[in-house]
């Protein structure tokens, strides 16, 4: 069988909420509760990462990083300043036109208005009115931080309103796998079914505790 192409591992994870992801990964990959959706409802995204460090104050990198993105990417910004934006309406705008899937930065952007207008995924730690400067030049797709992980160019960034998930690029198949068997398994349950193993579940958990009510 012939590898999944980046189009089709992308279709395939935007099938796969963040929460099943989490069960799959644990916490060590997803984003601080900080980085969230700054429209709603969002769609869902999901795309490799292509991966942008911006110093506090300045954000000419993810400038330079939409017009190298790939369609289909998710830009993911390492920054950490909240005193400057990293983006605008404008940049957003630009982006979306130039088939980027959506920005995930640690940090702050502004002109939130033209941004959800244009309905563009941005998920990040806020708003500020006041633009970065245009200055420091660094390497594009070098691994980075962002919301507390570590992402490297090409892991799969899944995001929607419950957070934001990297899987690893070399576990992309192994959880894809993984998570489309629970899918099912769940696509299979109904409630009562749910219900009845869970609490047989729980009780064990709480015998073997030795809790007795």
């Amino acid at each position: 069988m012939r590898p999944m192409t980046d189009t089709e591992k992308s279709a395939a994870f935007q099938a796969v909420s963040t929460t099943t992801l989490a069960d799959l990964l644990g916490r060590e990959q997803v984003m601080d509760i900080g980085i969230r959706p700054l429209w709603g409802p969002v769609p869902r995204v999901a795309g490799p990462a292509f991966t942008v460090s911006c110093p506090p104050g300045d954000n000419l990198m993810l400038h330079a990083a939409v017009h190298r993105a790939a369609p289909g990417s998710v830009v993911v910004v390492e920054s950490g300043d909240l005193d400057y934006a990293l983006a605008g309406g404008n940049m957003c705008a630009v982006a979306q036109v130039r088939g980027v899937a959506a920005f995930v930065a640690d940090g702050v952007v502004r002109d939130l208005a033209e941004i959800r207008e244009c309905a563009f995924p941005v998920f990040a730690r806020g708003v500020i009115p006041v633009p970065g400067a245009k200055k420091a030049v660094r390497p594009l797709n070098e691994p980075v931080r962002c919301g507390g992980v570590r992402v490297a160019a090409g892991d799969m960034i899944v995001a929607d309103e419950e957070g934001v998930v990297a899987v690893p690029a070399a576990r992309s198949a192994e959880i894809l796998r993984r998570a489309r068997a629970q899918l099912a398994k769940e696509a299979g349950q109904t409630l009562a079914d749910w219900e009845k193993e869970h609490r047989e579940r729980i009780d064990e958990i709480l015998a073997a505790a030795g809790f007795e009510g």
